[in-house]
């Protein structure tokens, strides 16, 4: 099982399916199993039987967190959002659970999805006092930022993302749009040439190009 979430984590999906699903035939009630396999068979698009699994890990452990979280941002990403929330809160209440903030991000996501802007802002800042360094809850912080027109806080979000993770065409663009609101038009410039150059591909690269013409 290790060795298939290792590969899965290396994008080698083929040899991570292979590891698991000798994992599972050696131990077909182990619920971290099943739980590896749900999240394998997301990336590989095959909701129905990850769900299949999600439900079967938790069935076997209702009260592991692990599988709360996982299984609550895969409710949450499908719209199904009652569910999920109640399975991510029980992760974040979960004595047991050493790393909420991942719980308290899905949830905070969960949130965005279901347009609550300011109940989101509140689990990634609890997210944040957890663990403050943590790349996901920086980023959702640093678009809830601009949004709301904080620019300085925006900014100062994306500087304490760049000191854990690098540049996405996100934060290329919210960066860029926080600096023009700033002023700092140097700053727009090298952004949007980061963002043309490293990801010319991506829709915010294609929200600049026909300006640019």
């Amino acid at each position: 099982m290790q060795l298939g979430v290792r590969y899965m984590d290396m994008n080698k999906l083929e040899v991570a399916r292979e590891n698991l699903q000798l994992a599972f035939q050696k131990d077909p009630d182990n619920a971290q199993v099943h739980n590896a396999l749900a999240f394998l068979n997301e990336k590989l698009n095959d909701y129905g039987k990850a769900r299949e699994h999600y439900e079967t890990a938790l069935d076997i452990a209702p009260a592991d967190w692990g599988v709360q979280n996982n299984f609550g941002r895969f409710l949450c990403d499908r719209g199904d959002y009652q569910k999920g929330i109640s399975l991510l809160t029980q992760a974040i209440s979960t004595p047991l659970n050493d790393r909420a903030w991942l719980a308290l991000t899905n949830a905070g996501r969960c949130q965005l999805a279901m347009k609550q802007k300011q109940s989101a802002k509140t689990y990634f800042k609890q997210a944040l006092l957890l663990n403050n360094s943590y790349a996901p809850a920086l980023l959702e912080m640093q678009k809830i930022s601009y949004q709301s027109g904080e620019y300085w806080a925006a900014k100062g979000y994306l500087q304490r993302y760049l000191n854990v993770a690098n540049h996405t065409s996100e934060t290329l663009w919210f960066g860029m749009q926080t600096e023009r609101a700033l002023g700092n038009t140097g700053l727009v410039k090298a952004y949007q040439n980061l963002l043309l150059e490293n990801f010319p591909l991506s829709d915010e690269a294609k929200q600049i190009k026909p300006v640019l013409q």
